[in-house]
């Protein structure tokens, strides 16, 4: 049974987007679908004393681009989001081990497309710090068609797909009766079991980036995500 998850990149995901990717033998970015304005394809959540405060890419993007094709507004975002890392997560217990990777994305390169460096620091983390083993591939390296649920099922068919894993929010627009005429079992991600850890700052919050668990967790973070599933 092959089992895949399909889903737009985003900016350093939070740790229900990396349980999706553990969960399946192949991750397919589907980032050839149209981009949206502040929404999670360029920014995301930290942690910090005064509460959560989004970092933010700027970009040149619209509605009129595809994911893909958006191109970040200058480079000067880098150093400020590293900043920002730093001088909110300096403290965490294990912030040292991923600063190193953290200097080298930042600082030692100079990001212009927003799909490449989403993409980047996904398979990344995925990979280097989550040890998860899942193949990774491009939407557009399959034959698909159409919009919305047709195109989407389309692309599972032409992956070969036996069982689909999505996130809750896609339940608005899939038909599930297609995917069982299809062949292909549908599973609907749970997020509900993630237990807390120690975060360096109250309330807790869940949806925060990935990073956040990282830095206050370790090599610990599955754990945290998906060894703890009922």
């Amino acid at each position: 049974m092959k089992k895949v998850a399909v889903l737009q990149s985003n900016y350093i995901p939070w740790k229900g987007y990396f349980d999706i990717i553990h969960d399946v033998d192949e991750f397919i970015f589907y980032d050839e679908v149209q981009f949206t304005k502040n929404d999670w394809r360029n920014r995301n959540r930290i942690s910090t004393p005064s509460g959560i405060q989004w970092l933010t890419i700027p970009t040149t993007g619209s509605i009129t681009q595809t994911i893909d094709e958006v191109e970040t507004a200058g480079s000067q975002w880098q150093r400020k989001h590293y900043n920002s890392l730093v001088t909110y997560y300096s403290k965490a217990p294990y912030f040292s081990k991923y600063k190193e990777f953290l200097e080298d994305f930042y600082l030692g390169k100079i990001w212009s497309n927003l799909s490449q460096l989403n993409r980047y620091l996904i398979i990344h983390i995925a990979r280097d710090f989550l040890g998860i083993k899942t193949f990774f591939t491009s939407s557009r390296e399959y034959a698909s068609h159409g919009s919305g649920h047709e195109k989407l099922l389309s692309l599972l068919i032409s992956a070969g797909a036996d069982y689909y894993v999505s996130g809750p929010a896609a339940k608005s627009y899939i038909r599930a009766e297609d995917y069982k005429n299809a062949g292909i079992e549908l599973h609907w991600k749970d997020y509900s079991f993630y237990p807390e850890y120690h975060q360096l700052n109250e309330p807790f919050c869940h949806n925060v980036t990935i990073l956040d668990l990282l830095f206050n967790t370790g090599d610990s973070a599955g754990d945290f995500i998906w060894n703890n599933k009922n």
